[in-house]
């Protein structure tokens, strides 16, 4: 393919930027991958299923995000970007089926699929991109992956304690390079200011992501209350779950969900930003997942004693949540409202006094401190006009 013939996958200035269906259609898979994920840590409470958690959680929000800047640079509407998405979309819906076994027999469907996606979407790239610039940085994301594909396949190999070092190990190594540039022998890294992203296009992304998350949050939320029998203290517990999830979305969305295109045109480093915005939206994320967990078991046992594992979930979750939703105010505005912080510290303190008291009430303590937080944005923007984006230098 010429340079010219390549050029024609690019986005063009004049481009829509908004997502595509195609890339709606291509999030569909990620609602079955975090309930996944979300079982599978409520069937392992311990450190040992939250480890393993994060790491099946690494590996799906990579594919997921190294997809959204992939669309973000290219044109979804040419056929080879439609087949790459969707090819993507296969192998990520496999790796969602393995998940809850993930570290057991179907460890190599998961790490096989996982390679599969990264390493076959860097050999199309680095051959449609054939004489264009653009394909410099294909080379690299492909040498990283083939590096990273060695501890996947081995840790599929092993088993325990072995698999998670050797995962844990491949993840990190795929966030680190890609942090850092792909740097590469002979071809360098890709510098910042060689990458140009629409501000527009990947704060929708991460928004319809964390939409994802939410409906995840829902789904488990309404199969729990199925479940119950509509028992009174089921149904109670339901109003308390309902009232986090909608606590949690009214406080990602003030302010910093609402003007992240705008801070991202204004950063003077756009893809420092784009970057921390998206572990931001891991965080935060992976916040939501544990919630889900937490409001299972405070529907299906909303009575009688409250575990210490279970009391971890129900208050850990949400203030994982705020660890990460002050990270993102921070990539927004420079600044962090002090009721972030207040919450997290206000969750931990809490956490001794549950012991004794029904998952139900434990529940609605996350709540009001969720509760206080979104009482305290909407303090400070009343009689204020909206206060603008200024991303840190």
């Amino acid at each position: 393919m010429t340079t010219s013939r390549a050029a024609e996958l690019l986005r063009k200035a004049g481009d829509p930027q908004r997502a595509t269906f195609l890339e709606l259609f291509f999030d569909l898979v990620f609602v079955l991958a975090l309930a996944q994920l979300s079982r599978g840590l409520a069937e392992d409470l311990g450190w040992s299923g939250a480890l393993r958690t994060l790491v099946l959680l690494g590996a799906m929000w990579w594919v997921w995000s190294s997809t959204a800047w992939l669309t973000d640079r290219t044109d979804p509407q040419r056929p080879v970007i439609q087949a790459l998405v969707i090819a993507t979309m296969v192998g990520s819906l496999v790796m969602a089926a393995a998940v809850p076994d993930a570290f057991g027999d179907t460890g190599l469907i998961f790490a096989g699929a996982y390679v599969a996606v990264q390493l076959g979407r860097g050999l199309v790239l680095v051959a449609v991109l054939h004489r264009h610039e653009l394909q410099r940085h294909a080379v690299r994301g492909l040498f990283w992956y083939g590096l990273s594909a060695l501890p996947w396949i081995a840790g599929a190999l092993v088993h325990g304690t072995a698999r998670g070092a050797l995962w844990a190990l491949a993840v990190v190594l795929d966030h680190t390079a890609g942090r850092i540039g792909f740097p590469t022998p002979g071809a360098g890294r890709t510098p910042s200011q060689d990458l140009v992203i629409s501000g527009e296009h990947l704060s929708e992304r991460y928004r319809q992501f964390f939409i994802i998350a939410l409906g995840e949050l829902i789904l488990v939320t309404g199969l729990a209350l199925s479940s119950s029998g509509f028992a009174p203290d089921g149904v109670a517990a339901f109003a308390v779950s309902i009232a986090t999830t909608v606590l949690l979305w009214r406080i990602y969305i003030y302010r910093a969900g609402q003007v992240l295109a705008e801070a991202i045109a204004v950063s003077p480093d756009p893809v420092r930003l784009a970057r921390s915005a998206s572990y931001a939206h891991l965080a935060m994320v992976a916040g939501v997942v544990v919630a889900a967990v937490g409001d299972e078991l405070v529907i299906a046992h909303p009575l009688g004693h409250t575990p210490p594992a279970w009391i971890a979930v129900i208050l850990g979750g949400p203030a994982l949540y705020l660890a990460g939703r002050a990270r993102f105010e921070h990539a927004v505005f420079g600044r962090v409202s002090r009721s972030r912080p207040i919450g997290v510290l206000a969750l931990a303190a809490l956490t001794p006094a549950m012991h004794p008291l029904p998952p139900v009430v434990v529940a609605a303590a996350a709540a009001l401190v969720l509760t206080g937080i979104a009482i305290s944005d909407a303090a400070r923007a009343r009689g204020r006009p909206p206060e603008p984006p200024s991303p840190p230098g």
